[in-house]
């Protein structure tokens, strides 16, 4: 009877999720609670492919963690984020093409949403370091001592390889196309209840510890509304972010007939983005509004100054972004491989205000 009482915990901790929309800090409005539960689905249903349909670490296959109906802290809509299994224990090979993305980042993590053992990057690649073939395709080799050519090092507690490419303008950029194999490797194992029991356990761990951790970040954003915060490296690190990004991170609000201005002065840098989030740090749905902008289709003034308006309603300026029903939120600010800050100053103001002449 140990499989049903698996699943019994389960379902269970799966109960237990439903508090974290019922917090204190979190805001009463029947859309954000809507929202809160459909978060919670979409966390089970990332956590089931991560922790069983792809947990075998020998043999490992790509999936994604991230896209736009499942969304995870301040997911950037120009990315296509791709996920595998690894195991320190063992060694691997990546094979494929390069793509022609803007930035492609590829690193091996340990720790686990949800677990309390310690939690960061072991080794990292970007696409620039990459040796390629003639036809932009490239091996790359994970884990073991270290190798000639393209190589990423593992920690023994390496349990997760991360992909992120990253597009300037997405409908004209390729992403490469990417396999991963465990070199020496056995056959893929067969389910046990053993293997079912520890998935289910995982899985349940990763919707509340993920629900958690961002549920706490919204909230604290949310004392200082308005303002976008630098956030600390080693934060966002121990969350498996990029090292080559950085984020300022805040939370907005608006009431009918306001507007957020923000005013950026962007570093020299490879990409950067602003977008707009619902208060789980989930993407506003940019499949049907506009609700971020990039460092290619930004519109600057003449000063160099990007001039940003979040609003419920068009107030016919460049750089808009659509609130897209939503009368509060938060909001994210990432650079990638930036020379120096941001300069940064956020206004709320009546949209009037702002209106072309």
């Amino acid at each position: 009877m140990a499989n049903v009482d698996a699943w019994a915990r389960f379902c269970d901790r799966l109960e237990d999720a439903g508090a974290v929309i019922n917090r204190a800090g979190t805001p009463g409005d029947e859309l954000t609670r809507a929202e809160g539960y459909r978060y919670l689905s979409r966390l089970t249903r990332l956590a089931l492919e991560k922790h069983l349909e792809h947990a075998d670490p020998g043999a490992p296959t790509f999936y994604c963690l991230s896209h736009e109906t499942a969304k995870i802290g301040c997911d950037n809509p120009d990315s296509f984020y791709q996920n595998a299994v690894l195991d320190g224990r063992f060694e691997y090979r990546i094979s494929g093409t390069r793509g022609t993305a803007a930035y492609l980042g590829i690193g091996a993590y340990y720790g686990h949403y949800g677990s309390d053992a310690p939690s960061g990057c072991s080794g990292y690649l970007e696409g620039a370091q990459l040796e390629l073939d003639e036809q932009g395709g490239f091996d790359l080799l994970l884990g073991g001592k270290k190798k000639p050519g393209n190589w990423i090092a593992l920690r023994p507690d390496s349990s997760m390889l991360i992909v992120r490419q990253v597009f300037l303008d997405r409908a004209n950029e390729t992403a490469g196309e990417l396999a991963i194999e465990r070199t020496g490797g056995d056959s893929p194992r067969v389910l046990d209840a053993t293997a079912l029991e520890d998935g289910l356990d995982a899985a349940a761990d990763f919707v509340v510890g993920t629900a958690v951790m961002f549920a706490e970040w919204a909230e604290e954003f949310e004392r200082s509304p308005g303002q976008l915060i630098a956030m600390d490296s080693a934060r966002t690190a121990g969350a498996h972010g990029d090292p080559n990004i950085s984020f300022h991170m805040g939370a907005w609000k608006l009431d009918e007939g306001e507007a957020l201005l923000v005013e950026l002065l962007p570093p020299p840098c490879l990409y950067w983005n602003f977008q707009l989030n619902n208060h789980w740090m989930e993407s506003l749905d940019y499949r049907w509004h506009r609700i971020h902008v990039n460092s290619h289709d930004a519109v600057a003034e003449s000063d160099g100054v990007v001039r940003i308006v979040v609003s419920h309603s068009d107030p016919g300026l460049p750089n808009y972004l659509h609130t897209s029903g939503h009368g509060h939120g938060t909001m994210g600010l990432r650079c990638i491989k930036g020379e120096a800050p941001f300069a940064i100053e956020t206004r709320r103001c009546r949209l009037s205000e702002l209106k072309t002449s």
